[in-house]
């Protein structure tokens, strides 16, 4: 999305002005906005409430039948943990020092982040049957909050946002998947539900990780050194006295470059550091596009990023839910190679990666004239499922079907999977399963014939191939193909091959 660098320029200035004013002020007790008016708290877990107070002042926070004290330290820091509180009536949680602080409607349940790019930023506004979607989203149990977008190198410590009520009025500028995700939840559960958006269209992955563990990486050197070679040329070009129009133009440019979503540790700093460590029970996330000429570098940076997030979240291994890439631009009518169907599959790997994550597979409900997908409500429901399932054990399928296993006899290649659900692989419109090609030791592959065979197995052949030993699926930006469980989850996209991919040198 294009980036509005005047407005981002001013937001940046505000928060940095008002942090400057707040600390001329130490003797006020202050938390980060991530606390405040109509806030949840995650429920049956330990959760830090932290501020800023003048050194060696004594800061008291109560809430329900619990009281916790700390003492501000040399920079005027302090922390509390909560013993963990459990459903119940709103609260009101209080903070007191010199002054005093009062939050009111305060709900405990469960707290999920809504994170990634332009596809997680996507609102409710811009989603199908907004006008309907917002006339019955009065759900004064679910609560919101956004994050600013702010890109900038320097860590931040708070940002400019409340909570609020989910309600007709609220409800059609936040993100649509999360919103959705929030409300399945929501009615599943009967609990209330916060949520907490700091998406950013456009982002990089490697904008959301903190910038000293990339340059610790000489993998990531490649990619570092590109950036320092535009921050050097922004520093020249501002350094300089006078400049032509053509100077004056490329400054522009570098500036929102500088402040951007794709700057190695931008969003680290300006859009997550502000919140991290809030008490959460998980993260969504949607986002890939911007990475997919890298993808086989996405092997590394996702789980990379994931793990990071973790150990500086210290809430252990919490879940993280993403969505995989959806069907985008024009249909091919011969199979080939596509950084997409990389970038998908560098996803799908991070399951075996990490532990306490998943996909959301959506390859079938994409818009091949759009990378902005308008049904964020299916993409919602299987994001949630994941969470329903994992995390509050409702007995639901969760999980698209994966590949497991082949064996070749002759010309044909039968192929197992896991996760086909408890009635089986379907096959979608019609009987005839679409979406395989298959190759030979000449790596040039062909559209395959398949026949479903049982309920996990698919045999897969081409009378152009007499010895094959390589099979795909729905590999290609946007494929043709019809698999899935019986409760419409789509087969995950793959391939038995490790051949060398088109993005498999790119840094």
């Amino acid at each position: 999305m294009r980036s509005d660098f005047p407005r981002l320029r001013r937001a940046i200035f505000g928060l940095l002005v008002s942090t400057s004013i707040a600390s001329g002020a130490l003797a006020d007790v202050r938390v980060p906005s991530i606390f405040g008016n109509n806030m949840v708290l995650q429920r049956e877990q330990a959760n830090p409430v932290w501020g800023w107070a003048e050194p060696g002042e004594e800061v008291v926070v109560t809430i329900a039948d619990q009281t916790k004290k700390a003492t501000a330290d040399d920079q005027g820091n302090w922390r509390v943990t909560l013993d963990p509180l459990a459903l119940g009536d709103a609260k009101t949680m209080v903070i007191e020092g010199k002054n005093r602080l009062e939050f009111g409607d305060v709900l405990i349940g469960e707290v999920w982040l809504c994170s990634g790019q332009s596809n997680m930023q996507w609102s409710v506004d811009q989603a199908n049957d907004a006008d309907l979607e917002k006339m019955t989203a009065n759900y004064p149990h679910i609560r919101l909050i956004s994050v600013p977008r702010i890109g900038v190198q320097e860590p931040q410590d708070d940002f400019q946002g409340e909570w609020q009520q989910c309600t007709s009025d609220t409800v059609g500028s936040f993100s649509a998947v999360g919103y959705f995700f929030g409300r399945q939840l929501h009615q599943s559960l009967g609990m209330p539900i916060g949520l907490i958006d700091n998406s950013w269209g456009g982002s990089s992955c490697e904008a959301w990780v903190q910038r000293e563990l990339l340059e610790a990486d000489e993998a990531y050197g490649p990619l570092l050194e590109r950036w320092s070679k535009e921050e050097a040329k922004f520093e020249e070009l501002s350094a300089a006295e006078s400049k032509d129009d053509n100077q004056a133009k490329q400054l522009a440019n570098l500036k929102s470059r500088m402040t951007g979503q794709h700057r190695p540790g931008n969003l680290y700093c300006g859009v997550l550091r502000p919140i991290l460590g809030y008490g959460i029970r998980g993260t969504i996330w949607y986002q890939g596009e911007s990475n997919a000429s890298r993808a086989y570098q996405y092997r590394d940076l996702f789980p990379l990023m994931i793990q990071s997030w973790r150990d500086e979240w210290k809430q252990g291994d919490f879940p993280f839910y993403w969505v995989q890439l959806a069907d985008f631009r024009d249909e091919v009518s011969e199979p080939g190679d596509s950084d997409w169907a990389e970038l998908r599959e560098a996803q799908t790997m991070t399951m075996e990666r990490l532990p306490n994550t998943g996909e959301a597979v959506i390859i079938d409900i994409g818009e091949g004239r759009d990378i902005h997908p308008r049904n964020k409500q299916d993409v919602a429901k299987r994001l949630a499922r994941w969470a329903l399932a994992k995390d509050y054990g409702l007995p639901i399928e969760y999980q698209s079907p994966t590949y497991k296993s082949v064996e070749t006899e002759g010309n044909k290649m039968t192929l197992t999977f896991d996760h086909v659900g408890a009635q089986g692989l379907y096959t979608f419109d019609v009987k005839r399963p679409i979406g395989f090609t298959i190759a030979g030791e000449d790596q040039k592959f062909v559209d395959a014939k398949a026949e479903l065979v049982g309920k996990d197995k698919v045999v897969v052949w081409s009378d152009e191939i007499e010895a094959p030993v390589a099979v795909r699926y729905a590999w290609a930006t946007n494929p043709v193909a019809n698999v899935t469980s019986r409760n419409g989850l789509p087969l995950t996209p793959f391939r038995t091959d490790d051949w060398k991919g088109v993005t498999a040198d790119a840094k």
